[in-house]
């Protein structure tokens, strides 16, 4: 298999002002005069503000170095070209650690904590807590290449446990995601548990076969039921139609930062901050910006697809995915809500269980230190 080849981020000032006309363009159309205009979508008040940071404020230049801050590769596996962070820390090798995302968040997901979990002692933890950081793009996000078609989250951790042990030539590893990242991070431990030694997963992904079991489960059903009933609609269009979203999303930056602002908004923990300062303009539009500059937005929704495809996340009868695994329960999570403990372990061998005080969907985004604390109390474990 080729050796990894190095990469760097490098857009031209041509293309961000492409980007940057387009919005400046933007035909606004008519909104709701109403409070809480997130009832109804993407704020206008707050998109409005955003794009004006986007134009006026936002330094893509220094966002760009941002992104090159850490060592960077693409390397083919299978038919893919699979971008990924390599950060070997004071681990030195010895306890390497995938890190996967979900949509519409990116690898830059963990940029506040890839530094401290390599590196623990330059923020005042223990040099034996390091791990070797691996943080690829799923295929068709960011810098990865895009598939000709839908693919899936079991396509994935076969391509993942390929770049883990052919690539990058580890034995075996430990693997952590959430969102996508979980579902993903569940097929690794699945169907490549000889090698992916442990997982650590901020969303439940796998559904036991059967339906539940007491009054704990089928109450939980019935509130995960309603709130896709008021936030699913995303999912429902993704996972049948995501070509529809397409053909109105391309050539429009600010249709697709009202896309993806309202999922940070309607999924993050914002009991106790707002989104501003759960997402400050500068990080949530570079995450933005990985999926407009490399036209992944439509490829990141044909993802959906690709799960209805590959069958959905409904184990079979006595099947289970027997790998130890871990469960950080973040409680601001507003829409994929934690399972009772007795469901997942139909579906898992969790041997850990952890009620955080706070935070929501995007956890190592939202709360890096508890985020890092946790990652590190786990690799303890393991």
């Amino acid at each position: 298999m080729p050796k990894p080849a190095p990469f760097e981020v490098a857009w031209t000032a041509k293309a961000v002002e492409a980007v940057l006309a387009q919005v400046r363009a933007y035909p606004w159309p008519p909104a709701p005069q109403v409070d809480d205009g997130w009832a109804y979508g993407c704020d206008a008040r707050y998109l409005q503000a955003l794009c004006r940071h986007w134009t006026e404020a936002y330094d893509w230049r220094a966002a760009m170095a941002e992104l090159n801050r850490f060592p960077q590769f693409t390397a083919r596996v299978e038919e893919f070209d699979i971008h990924f962070v390599h950060l070997v820390g004071e681990a030195g090798g010895r306890r390497p650690l995938i890190l996967t995302h979900g949509w519409p968040g990116s690898h830059y997901e963990f940029w506040e904590a890839a530094e401290k979990l390599a590196f623990p002692s330059r923020h005042g933890g223990n040099a034996e807590d390091a791990f070797d950081l691996v943080i690829p793009s799923l295929p068709g996000f960011g810098f990865s290449s895009k598939p000709a078609r839908p693919v899936g989250q079991r396509l994935t951790a076969r391509l993942f446990n390929s770049l883990m042990t052919e690539v990058l030539g580890y034995d075996s590893y430990l693997a952590q995601g959430g969102d996508w990242g979980g579902l993903v991070t569940s097929w690794l431990g699945h169907d490549h548990g000889a090698r992916a030694k442990a997982i650590h997963l901020n969303m439940i992904g796998f559904r036991p076969a059967g339906g539940p079991k007491d009054d704990a489960e089928v109450a939980w059903i019935q509130r995960q039921q309603a709130m896709m009933d008021v936030m699913g609609a995303y999912f429902r269009l993704q996972a049948s139609k995501p070509q529809s979203l397409a053909w109105m999303a391309v050539g429009n930056p600010v249709g697709q930062a009202a896309w993806i602002a309202e999922r940070f908004h309607d999924w993050a923990d914002l009991s106790a901050r707002s989104l501003d300062e759960a997402f400050p303009k500068d990080r949530l539009l570079t995450n933005i910006m990985l999926y407009v500059m490399t036209g992944s937005f439509t490829t990141g929704a044909w993802y959906y697809r690709g799960l209805i495809e590959e069958g959905g996340v409904a184990l079979k009868p006595g099947e289970r995915c027997e790998t130890p695994t871990a469960f950080a329960n973040f409680p601001g999570e507003p829409l994929y809500t934690a399972p009772p403990r007795s469901w997942a372990e139909r579906a898992y061998n969790i041997v850990r269980w952890t009620d955080m005080p706070r935070g929501g969907h995007f956890a190592a985004m939202e709360e890096p230190d508890l985020f890092v604390d946790e990652i590190r109390a786990w690799g303890r474990t393991v």
